[in-house]
């Protein structure tokens, strides 16, 4: 089963994106939650743990997990040490331009979706170039 954890609906998809990701079976969704930018560190772990714990119970083989960046990392984290395969959307971005009666200019973006690419894998007491370990 693949499970789409962002805030973009599969039913949404092109078809290009929804056949890569029925390689891994079904396709579910859970809705990336709205993330407050004055939330605090301590209260991302509690929707970390929460979320990944619903993704964990479904038995994903693959998750797409998109959304505000330090819940995204930290959802993945605990999702690949569950060893669960977790993966973005890489799409390609086309701007269109259009030149309004009025002297404007619209610009439309349009994505279209390339590949899913997987997360590198959370690596402890690795050395930077500094021999620092991260």
């Amino acid at each position: 089963m693949f499970l789409n954890f962002s805030n973009h609906p599969s039913d949404r998809w092109n078809k290009a994106q929804r056949q890569a990701a029925e390689r891994y079976g079904e396709i579910r969704d859970v809705p990336f939650p709205d993330v407050p930018s004055l939330a605090k560190t301590e209260e991302i772990t509690i929707l970390a743990n929460q979320y990944s714990e619903r993704i964990i119970r479904q038995h994903p083989d693959c998750v797409m997990c998109q959304g505000e960046f330090t819940l995204t990392m930290a959802v993945v984290r605990r999702l690949q040490k569950a060893g669960i395969l977790c993966v973005c959307a890489c799409s390609e971005r086309r701007a269109v331009e259009e030149h309004m009666s009025d002297g404007t200019t619209k610009k439309t973006a349009i994505f279209e979706f390339v590949q899913f690419r997987p997360y590198e894998k959370n690596r402890r007491n690795v050395e930077n170039d500094k021999g620092i370990k991260v």
